[in-house]
């Protein structure tokens, strides 16, 4: 599928800032003044920094607001509620610490919560799609909370933990790949079954539909080669795990900076590989993919 910039960002920079909130309410760490101050802004800037970039995807973003109200039949709308709600509450928490010295544990928790809660909602608008057989999977829940927890943890500053947390997202983010690469052959989808004449023998398209472009083609039907898909697994491997991990295994507070910079860029690369290798049913009536 085409990888637009700005749902690249609003998975990355969102996934980072509704981790980050996690651990907070889980009092990992618990800052209170100017310290406080400064990890839940961080936090609720990156948040909703990605829930606005969101928004440009959009073709009328004034009217995003009306996805709240679907949220019996959509997970969009669902996302949306649970980041409202998470943002609303963990404001209140925020308050507490920042301003008073006071953790709200019950509120924290909560918060911390529907953190989590809105970062699934957010994997399950993709997971949901079974005409994307890539993303149709458990798998791709977990890789989207993990990689949540793991740049929440580095940013919260809990460098044992985020180590650990890295590695595990490193895991699952490798077995999400080599599932994802026989997804759609594995799949039940093809050109025999959508125009059932798998019983006459091998069904394939004689000539395209058409010989222009259009929305479907633009949007569903983006190719990347396979040299370049692994230069950039290897990229986000680097950058968004390895890099981080070895950076924090001398204990320095300061080179968590880098870490996180090398984090952000790797996930990054691995976001657009999400995008760019999901490979949508709709292209085998194009004749552009082969299942």
């Amino acid at each position: 599928m085409h990888p637009a910039p700005s749902v690249i960002v609003f998975t990355t920079l969102s996934g980072l800032g509704f981790g980050l909130l996690f651990w907070l309410g889980v009092g990992l760490p618990a800052p209170t003044g100017w310290a406080g101050f400064g990890f839940f802004i961080m936090a609720f800037a990156l948040s909703v920094g990605g829930l606005l970039a969101s928004t440009f995807h959009l073709g009328r973003p004034e009217r995003a607001w009306r996805a709240l109200t679907q949220w019996q039949s959509s997970w969009l709308s669902r996302e949306g509620i649970c980041a409202v709600a998470c943002l609303l509450v963990m404001g209140l928490y925020a308050v507490g610490l920042v301003l008073f010295g006071v953790r709200l544990t019950v509120l924290g928790y909560i918060g911390a919560m529907l953190a989590l809660g809105t970062v699934f909602t957010t994997s399950m608008i993709y997971a949901q799609l079974k005409t994307v057989p890539r993303w149709n999977t458990p798998l791709t829940s977990a890789l989207f909370l993990s990689l949540s927890l793991a740049g929440g943890g580095l940013l919260s500053g809990n460098q044992e933990l985020a180590v650990f947390l890295l590695l595990v997202a490193a895991a699952v983010q490798i077995a999400w790949w080599m599932l994802g690469d026989t997804a759609f052959s594995n799949g039940r989808t093809n050109l025999a079954t959508a125009t059932g004449l798998g019983e006459t023998g091998r069904v394939r398209a004689f000539e395209p539909p058409h010989t222009g472009t259009n929305y479907l083609l633009k949007e569903f039907v983006h190719e990347v080669g396979r040299k370049h898909a692994l230069k950039l697994r290897g990229i986000a491997i680097a950058a968004g795990f390895v890099l981080p991990v070895v950076l924090l295994l001398p204990g320095s507070l300061w080179l968590i900076v880098p870490a996180v910079l090398f984090h952000l860029g790797g996930v990054a690369a691995s976001r657009w590989l999400f995008f760019a290798e999901a490979e949508h049913v709709v292209g085998l009536y194009y004749g552009k993919r082969e299942a």
